[in-house]
């Protein structure tokens, strides 16, 4: 007597293996973007370009420039202002492109710990 085995038996391994592929594939496109990203630097300017400010992808800061007219004594409030809406806005550079990138490779798919 011969052994039957259930319709489609030997294919749930084959997708099994399909899927792993796929996503190692995607790991290895997550990897390479996450390096683009912290090899690039990302800058930003503020106060009507008083205040440019310049960040690398894994958000160290490069450069800090201000011009002589944003440096006022009396008004050291403004000046910090400027820099802290310029850090902001330069990590939000940051972080919206490797949202952006991480969600390419991924079609959109939200793996909990991924990036």
């Amino acid at each position: 007597m011969k052994a039957r085995l259930p319709q489609g038996y030997g294919r749930s391994n084959q997708n099994m293996n399909s899927m792993i592929r796929q996503a190692q594939k995607m790991q290895e496109e997550m990897e390479k973007a996450q390096e683009e990203i912290k090899a690039k630097e990302y800058t930003t300017t503020v106060g009507g370009g008083v205040v440019e400010i310049t960040m690398t992808g894994d958000k160290v800061l490069k450069s800090l420039t201000l011009k002589p007219e944003v440096v006022d004594p009396e008004d050291i409030e403004t000046l910090q202002d400027l820099i802290i809406s310029g850090v902001n806005e330069v990590l939000r550079q940051v972080e919206t492109e490797t949202e952006d990138r991480m969600n390419e490779i991924s079609g959109g798919l939200n793996i909990p710990g991924l990036f």
